[in-house]
C-alpha cells in the first residue's frame, strides 16, 4: 500500500506615496502653478504594483484564495488565481508558465501546498517573477518529490484519509486520482475553518493525480529568486518540520502561524501581509 503526503488581524496598509519636499513644492508652484500639481495623476508618484499570481494546491481550487484576493484588491494589487490541473509538476508548471509570460510587468508568484512544487519549476528563467511566496507548501530541490519530502518527517495523517479513484485516459493509459474522504476532510485539511465552510470545501475539492506527488522536481527557482514562506504549525498534511526544513534551505523569510493546512482560508490576512511584504521588498 502506498504512503502519501498531505499535500491579520487585518492590517490596513496605507501604501507608499512619495512626499514632495517643501522646497521642491514651492519651486514647482513658482514654475507651473497649482493647476499642474492638481492635474498630475497619483500614479506618477509611485511605481505600479506587481501582479500577484496565486496557484492553489491539491484538494482545493482557486476559490481557496477568495479572502486573500479580497484583501489584495483592496490594497490595489492586480490578482490572478490560476487553475492548477494537478497532473504533475512539469506539466502544471508549463501551464502556469504560459500565464506568467502573458502578464505584462512584474509578478509575485504564490503557491499553496503542492502549488509550491509548481511555482518552483514555473518561475525558472522568468525574469518578470520578482518573488516567490510559499504558503504551507513544498519547496522541492531537483530530484525530490512531494511524497519523499513528506515522508522524511513524522506528522502527516493524510494517507489514512485518502479516497483513491482509478481512471483511464483517452489514450488508454491509466492512473489514480486522490481525494480526501469528505467526512474526514474538515479535520484533516481545514480544522480551523468554520464547519459549514469546511464541508463545502470537502464537496468541491479537486483531486490530484497520485503520480503528481511522486514526480521529482527538475528545477528550483527558490535558488535564485527571493522567497517568503508561511509555515503552518498545526498542519496535518505537510508536517511543520518538513516545512521548516524546506524554508530554511531556501533561505526564505519565514512567518509561522498556528493554523491548519488551509491557512489562506482561515487566516487570509496573515497570508496577504506576507505577499505584500514580498511585493514591497522587490519594488
Amino acid at each position: 500500500m502506498f504512503t502519501l503526503p498531505h499535500s491579520r488581524k487585518r492590517r490596513l496598509l496605507a501604501g507608499s506615496t512619495a512626499v514632495v519636499g517643501a522646497a521642491a513644492a514651492l519651486g514647482a508652484f513658482a514654475l507651473t502653478g497649482t493647476a499642474d500639481a492638481a492635474s498630475r495623476p497619483a500614479s506618477a508618484d509611485r511605481a505600479p504594483k506587481p501582479t500577484v499570481v496565486l496557484e492553489h494546491g491539491a484538494f482545493a481550487d482557486a476559490s481557496s484564495w477568495d479572502g486573500v484576493i479580497t484583501d489584495l484588491r483592496r490594497d490595489g494589487y492586480p490578482v490572478v488565481a490560476a487553475a492548477n490541473p494537478l497532473r504533475g509538476p512539469a506539466s502544471d508548471a508549463a501551464t502556469l508558465r504560459a500565464l506568467i509570460e502573458h502578464i505584462k510587468g512584474p509578478v509575485i508568484l504564490v503557491g499553496h501546498s503542492y502549488g509550491g512544487s509548481v511555482i518552483s519549476e514555473a518561475a525558472v528563467g522568468e525574469s518578470n517573477v520578482k518573488a516567490l511566496v510559499y504558503v504551507a507548501a513544498f519547496l522541492p530541490a531537483p530530484g525530490e518529490s512531494a511524497l519523499q519530502l513528506t515522508n522524511q518527517f513524522p506528522g502527516s495523517t493524510l494517507p489514512a484519509t485518502l479516497d483513491p479513484v482509478p481512471f483511464t485516459n483517452a489514450d488508454g493509459s491509466t492512473g489514480t486520482d486522490l481525494y480526501i474522504q469528505q467526512d474526514k476532510f474538515p479535520h484533516q485539511f481545514a480544522a480551523d475553518v468554520p464547519a459549514a465552510q469546511a464541508a463545502l470545501m470537502a464537496e468541491t475539492q479537486r483531486p490530484i493525480a497520485q503520480s503528481a506527488l511522486e514526480e521529482t522536481a527538475t528545477a528550483a527557482a527558490w535558488k535564485t529568486i527571493p522567497s517568503w514562506d508561511v509555515v503552518t504549525t498545526q498542519d496535518l498534511n505537510i508536517p511543520p518540520a518538513a516545512q521548516e526544513f524546506m524554508a530554511q534551505r531556501a533561505h526564505a523569510h519565514v512567518t509561522k502561524v498556528a493554523a491548519s493546512h488551509s491557512v489562506a482560508v482561515s487566516h487570509p490576512g496573515v497570508v496577504t501581509d506576507v505577499i505584500e511584504r514580498a511585493a514591497r521588498a522587490t519594488r
